[in-house]
């Protein structure tokens, strides 16, 4: 088959298209006939290396896939050849009490598609057959592949974590990154008001189609604009996920008692907090990281109910990955960068 390997770590240079043997599969798996596949910063990491993770090589990356079941094992029961699937990106063991006790994003054998094990870029993957679920609705290929990682976690870091109410103040920082679009959908459905931040002037107006009633450039202290539009108050909850160059104005932006919650750190993960200021004004700091696979049915129930839609930036061929790369890692895009495999 088809599919873009990387044999090393380094910019987009190192994706290269070539032929891969086709995966075999066991008894409790699906062979998926690949459509599309959505690019997170998780790819761009996975290229360029981290200190600690050891991505063996050669490795095809891609967390966010959809296709159509090519094959299935002996004893698959939940999915049939030919059906219009799309896959729960992260896969645990299924055994652990972290597991039974449905907190599969807890376990310690947790991994994504394209991380340490191999994922989309490519005609075929595999697949445990628990993560393959059929597509809602009439979504497209693509609209379906830019749905399951960004739409999770948003969904976890804002219900799961945040406990964000229906009356309550958020802002999202970057809307305009897959998980930031997602997450200014989801609060908006909510009930909650979306104050959200971009990184151009174009953006601005993309945040607003998406749902946020105030969007403000997340350039400089746009602390004081939040305080500005909330009377003062600050936000009930932040969501964060740009790390060290948004860190201090995210936190000056809460209201007492006021939570943020972040999964991610795209420009850097060394920051700093004044603990003062966190006790003084009862701050709740909390890490998110994936989500449950029950908390995507949720989600997958609100794009069926047509509360809920992808938003795809621009849709590629396989064989440009490096392309799409580079329009990621150069901030350039508003929502998901989709690869489209032939």
């Amino acid at each position: 088959m088809k599919a873009i390997v990387i044999s090393q770590h380094g910019g987009p240079e190192v994706l290269h298209y070539a032929d891969v043997p086709e995966p075999l599969i066991g008894a409790n798996d699906v062979l998926v006939r690949v459509r599309a596949c959505a690019l997170n910063h998780l790819d761009l990491w996975v290229r360029r290396g981290l200190p600690g993770r050891a991505v063996p090589f050669p490795h095809i990356p891609g967390s966010d896939i959809s296709g159509e079941v090519a094959k299935i094992g002996e004893n698959v029961k939940n999915v049939r050849v030919g059906e219009k699937v799309l896959l729960a990106p992260g896969i645990s063991c299924g055994e652990c009490p972290q597991c039974i006790a449905g907190r599969d994003n807890f376990c310690k054998d947790y991994v994504l598609f394209g991380s340490t094990i191999h994922g989309g870029y490519a005609e075929f993957v595999k697949s445990p057959a628990v993560n393959v679920i059929p597509i809602p609705g009439h979504l497209s290929f693509e609209q379906a592949a830019a749905i399951p990682l960004v739409f999770l976690t948003a969904w976890h870091m804002l219900f799961g974590r945040a406990h964000l109410e229906p009356a309550e103040e958020v802002l999202v920082i970057a809307a305009g990154s897959g998980v930031g679009s997602a997450a200014v959908q989801i609060a908006k459905a909510t009930g909650a008001r979306v104050i959200a931040t971009v990184g151009s002037e174009a953006k601005r107006a993309k945040a607003t189609e998406v749902g946020a009633h105030e969007v403000l450039l997340h350039g400089g202290e746009f602390a004081r604009e939040v305080k500005k539009l909330t009377k003062g108050r600050g936000v009930d909850v932040v969501f964060e996920h740009v790390g060290a160059a948004t860190w201090d104005q995210s936190v000056y932006s809460l209201a007492h008692g006021g939570r943020l919650v972040t999964c991610g750190a795209t420009t850097g993960f060394e920051t700093k907090i004044n603990v003062g200021y966190l006790f003084a004004r009862q701050l709740s700091i909390l890490g998110s990281f994936m989500g449950q696979k029950s908390e995507l049915c949720a989600v997958l129930e609100l794009f069926e109910r047509g509360l809920l839609k992808p938003v795809i930036d621009c849709v590629l061929p396989l064989e440009r990955a490096a392309e799409a790369h580079r329009r990621l890692e150069n901030r350039e895009q508003f929502g998901k960068v989709v690869l489209r495999v032939p």
